[in-house]
């Protein structure tokens, strides 16, 4: 066997063996990061739940904060906000972190919702586990929220697109009466 194969037989040992460290490390973290967030809302779905209102009102709340959160980043990351997607600018990095934001506001609520209820597997003894009178109000307060609101903007959003396409042709008819606009051959393209 030459001394090229072996020699590449072992880098790639030592690759392999590198990326499952990586993978292992990166699952240590998402599963830490998880435990912490488990913690952080067992911690406070009992304050929350005792507000006034209870479990519906904090439901309520928490589906306006995700579908709010959807609008928001729905509207960062429209291609009408940022037309030349190439390039990096203060603008660019403005609507990124807009848009995380939003997007951690809208897929936040409801993992704060389904991890106020309690484990499948957990033990009954234990507190992290315990039922927070509430919680269940609070999740079907959250669905018909968000379901509701986010129909009604889905909706809505559909109708003011459909308006400007149509605005958009009625502005290319009359400008292919005056012969500036663009030519079929050119809209094929």
């Amino acid at each position: 066997m030459s001394r090229f194969r072996v020699g590449f037989r072992s880098r790639a040992g030592w690759g392999i063996a590198g990326g499952v460290l990586f993978l292992a490390a990166l699952l240590a973290v998402l599963l830490f990061a998880m435990g912490l967030w488990r913690w952080f809302v067992r911690l406070t779905a009992p304050a929350l739940v005792d507000l006034p209102g209870g479990g519906w009102t904090a439901g309520a709340v928490l589906g306006l904060l995700s579908v709010a959160g959807w609008a928001g980043g729905a509207w960062f990351s429209s291609p009408d906000r940022n037309p030349d997607r190439g390039r990096t600018g203060p603008a660019r990095v403005g609507l990124a972190i807009g848009g995380a934001v939003c997007w951690a506001v809208a897929f936040g609520a409801p993992m704060y919702v389904l991890g106020a209820l309690p484990g499948r597997n957990c033990r009954s003894g234990a507190t992290m586990c315990a039922y927070i009178p509430g919680t269940g109000s609070a999740f079907l307060s959250y669905a018909a929220t968000a379901a509701l609101l986010g129909r009604l903007w889905y909706r809505r959003r559909g109708t003011v697109t459909a308006a400007r396409r149509e605005e958009e042709r009625a502005r290319m008819r009359r400008l292919r009466k005056k012969g500036k606009g663009r030519s079929r051959a050119a809209r094929g393209r």
